[in-house]
């Protein structure tokens, strides 16, 4: 399904706000970009190169730039010759680790699309750089390692990211398995946590105590990771349904080690982990003497406040139309998201970008596939969005669920 040149610069241009702003005066730049980093995949915690060519790239189009915020962290301030308010963009870099892929390789790879992430965050700041003569407020561009690990968030937290910066708000987008350039939102949903347990049997015998134990605690789930394309579009086709089969869900995996069962699960709503542990300990106290230990709490769910995710939705059926705007109403079963550390400060919101390329198969769109791989014209449709929301939220005159 080829695309024109025409039509890949008027994509990527700013919404009415800011208008005809040259997001990409060369087109193939960001795609180029965006080619250059997956070609350097680096895991939480090794994101050097990103993160030089990240602050190479903000410091030329005139942002003010601080590296080594919580690790590899870069945050880029953008201040628009208006009063107005500061609003914050969150982009992760980091690369899927060999033990998370699906189907994939031996070496770390983009296959989340974290490198489409940092090229969309780095197009809008771009944008809006060549704009900011029409730009009221602030923009802060947070471009965070760690995710896959579920420690970037907190790191940058850490080191007072928006203590140092003080965003009223903060946005991300993510790659999700949609039409190309179609968006969705998550009113009031996002992203399980995720619990853990150890249980270690004792006695006589535990060894096979053990292994019937993960298999009890195993059948507390009730969803499992799709194994087939057709699988998959039926996940897709639940999540955008309302009320539908995972309005609450346990993805529950359990396995033993001799005499230990380690436990991992996410479940929603995020209030059953409690009720989840009971059972676990009553599961573990039927198997014989064990002895059972969790964290303190579990890794906090990412939910987006369901008023700002309406405003988003809002503004994104006004500039690419109600035809390419969905909503999300369950959050997905097997996948966790530290952003969720930053709406539990701040308000904002985490919408989807769909990168499905047309006639594809459905697992070249579903992150952490070995066959990840997302139609590249999806970052100018990300420039073009986000660059017109930012703008729109940091306006004057803008109220918070305008």
């Amino acid at each position: 399904m080829p695309i024109s040149r025409r039509t890949l610069l008027r994509a990527t241009t700013a919404s009415a706000f800011v208008p005809m702003l040259g997001v990409v005066d060369e087109p193939d730049d960001l795609i180029e970009l965006r080619r250059d980093l997956h070609r350097h995949p680096e895991t939480a915690g090794e994101e050097r190169y990103t993160a030089a060519v990240v602050a190479r790239r903000l410091r030329k189009a005139g942002l003010a730039v601080t590296t080594g915020v919580g690790g590899h962290g870069v945050v880029g301030v953008l201040r628009g010759a208006g009063r107005g308010r500061t609003v914050a963009y969150r982009a992760d870099m980091d690369a899927v680790p060999p033990q998370d892929q699906i189907a994939g390789g031996p070496d770390p790879a983009h296959l989340c699309g974290h490198d489409i992430h940092t090229t969309i965050g780095v197009g809008v700041a771009e944008a809006l750089a060549r704009g900011r003569r029409r730009l009221a407020g602030t923009v802060v561009f947070v471009f965070q390692p760690g995710e896959e690990a579920l420690t970037g968030a907190a790191a940058m937290l850490a080191d007072h990211v928006l203590e140092h910066t003080r965003p009223q708000e903060i946005h991300a987008l993510h790659c999700g398995p949609f039409p190309l350039g179609d968006f969705v939102v998550m009113p009031g949903t996002g992203m399980p946590g995720q619990d853990h347990a150890t249980v270690t049997v004792e006695g006589a015998g535990a060894a096979e105590r053990a292994a019937s134990l993960a298999a009890a605690i195993n059948a507390l789930g009730t969803v499992r990771p799709p194994a087939n394309p057709a699988e998959l579009q039926r996940l897709i086709a639940e999540l955008l349904t309302p009320d539908g089969p995972l309005a609450e869900f346990v993805f529950m995996n359990a396995s033993a080690n001799g005499a230990q069962v380690r436990v991992s699960y996410r479940c929603w709503p995020e209030a059953r982990w409690t009720a989840i542990r009971q059972d676990i300990d009553r599961l573990a106290a039927a198997a014989g003497p064990a002895a059972v230990s969790y964290p303190v709490d579990p890794f906090p769910a990412m939910i987006v406040p369901e008023a700002d995710a309406r405003a988003v939705e809002r503004y994104l059926r006004r500039s690419v139309g109600d035809g390419h705007v969905e909503v999300m109403h369950a959050a997905v079963p097997f996948n966790g998201e530290d952003f969720g550390l930053f709406l539990r400060r701040i308000p904002g919101t985490y919408s989807f970008l769909g990168v499905h390329r047309p006639g594809a198969p459905i697992e070249t769109a579903y992150p952490h596939f070995g066959a990840f791989d997302p139609d590249e014209r999806a970052i100018a449709h990300g420039v073009r969005a986000m660059s017109g929301w930012l703008a729109h939220r940091t306006a004057s005159a803008h109220r918070r669920h305008d």
